[in-house]
Formats: C-alpha cells, sequence, structure tokens
C-alpha cells in the first residue's frame, strides 16, 4: 500500500528511481540537478526514513564534527548522522508516513537539495581531510 504511493511521488516529483525492492520497503533515486544521487528511501511504518550519502571522515576531525552538528541547528527538518561505523556522514530525514503526501515528500527533497547546494563548498574540504 504505502510501497505504491511512495513509488507514484517519486515519479511525479520527476526523480529517477535506480533501484526498488518491494520486499525488503526501500528505494534508491537520483536527482543529479538536485545532486541527489543513490538517495536511500526505506519505508517502516509508522515512518519513511530519507538517507544520502555525503561523505566519508577519513580521521576523528573534531572541527568538522563540530561544524556539521552546528550546520544541523540551520536544517529545519532533517540532519547529518553517522553510520554505525562512525564514518560515513549521512544526511537523515524521517517522515511520518501515514498522512504523507507528495508536498510533504517534495519538502524533504528539496530540503536536502537546498543543503547541498548552500553547503557543498565546505562539505567538499571536509571529504578531503
Amino acid at each position: 500500500m504505502y510501497f505504491k504511493k511512495i513509488e507514484n511521488f517519486i515519479s511525479e516529483l520527476g526523480h529517477t528511481i535506480s533501484y526498488k525492492d518491494e520486499k525488503q520497503s526501500i528505494f534508491c533515486i537520483e536527482n543529479e540537478e538536485d545532486g541527489i544521487k543513490n538517495l536511500i528511501i526505506g519505508i517502516a511504518p509508522p515512518i519513511v526514513v530519507l538517507e544520502q550519502y555525503i561523505f566519508t571522515l577519513h580521521n576523528d576531525d573534531k572541527e568538522i564534527l563540530k561544524s556539521l552538528l552546528q550546520k544541523n541547528r540551520d536544517i529545519v527538518h532533517g540532519a547529518f548522522v553517522l553510520d554505525e561505523t562512525g564514518k560515513k556522514v549521512i544526511f537523515r530525514y524521517t517522515l511520518q508516513i501515514e498522512h504523507l503526501d507528495i508536498n510533504e515528500l517534495e519538502g524533504a527533497l528539496n530540503s536536502l537539495g537546498l543543503l547541498l547546494s548552500e553547503y557543498y563548498e565546505q562539505i567538499l574540504e571536509f571529504s578531503k581531510k
């Protein structure tokens, strides 16, 4: 039920589905114009989770981690997080699924696109350290 709903939203918003697995309830989408590549959308009622890999930390640089936490304050929805290894920086956004509409999903994707466009220079620098 939710899988088809999300799939239709993704298509209507003009994003490319590069991978989908209905059994696992996940999509991988792309929209190079917005800097979105291999964005994972996981459906786990009652929520939908969006995760976009940003870069890999090569060391535990306190200044990078501090900067990411400070940037989290500016992000209206979603946040920078670390994966379970503590090395991959991911943008994560969580939505309630029950009453999810296309505008909410579009807002989440736009939030990520805006973040990447505003913060890309710093992200590039962080990825080199």
